[in-house]
């Protein structure tokens, strides 16, 4: 096997065992929205997007719904494998149709580009790195949103979902900030 494909087999691995530590961590219940509310609240107006949450993942909507009093809020819009995504603007009740991959966007979709991205994860680790779901969606996303300015890149998960070190690829882009059930996680500087 080469070297890349000892690494897609360590990240499935890797990514499997995340999945069950977050469903049995999901069932258990445990909410991070007052957590990331109280993190948001220092960034009032600012555009910001998290995500509809799908299965077991953690639910920023709380604490989206809160904001969107305050500023600009947006979901996240898959066009395409390969493709950055694009942030469609969202507020609580509003109309939303299938998209792909299982997701759903809002109708109508106006776009809008965040400075603060609530990230969904399936493992995080105390360097701030983050293993998704494999696409490099928010990989790419983050690297564009970068390139044209700050971005506050917050990682959203259980505390189940931490692991001792993450196999990484150059590609791999880290998290800002990290927000469990039990705490905000933020760089020692």
């Amino acid at each position: 096997m080469s070297g890349a494909g000892d690494l897609a087999a360590v990240k499935t691995a890797a990514r499997q065992a995340a999945f069950d530590r977050r469903a049995l961590a999901h069932a258990a219940g445990g909410q991070a929205a007052p957590l990331l509310s109280s993190v948001l609240a220092g960034y009032r107006g600012v555009p910001l997007a998290g995500y509809l949450p799908m299965r077991t993942e953690m639910s920023p909507l709380p604490a989206m719904a809160e904001a969107a009093a305050h500023g600009p809020v947006g979901v996240p819009v898959m066009e395409g494998a390969g493709r950055p995504l694009r942030f469609a603007l969202w507020e609580e009740g509003c109309r939303l149709i299938p998209g792909p991959f299982g997701t759903q966007l809002p109708d109508p979709c106006d776009w809008m580009v965040p400075e603060i991205l609530i990230v969904p994860l399936v493992a995080f680790d105390r360097q701030f790195n983050r293993l998704g779901y494999g696409g490099g969606f928010y990989d790419r996303t983050l690297e564009g949103l970068r390139a044209r300015g700050p971005v506050l890149a917050i990682g959203l998960a259980h505390a189940a979902q931490e692991a001792e070190a993450l196999p990484l690829e150059p590609t791999d882009q880290p998290l800002n900030m990290i927000v469990t059930e039990r705490e905000v996680l933020t760089p020692v500087p």
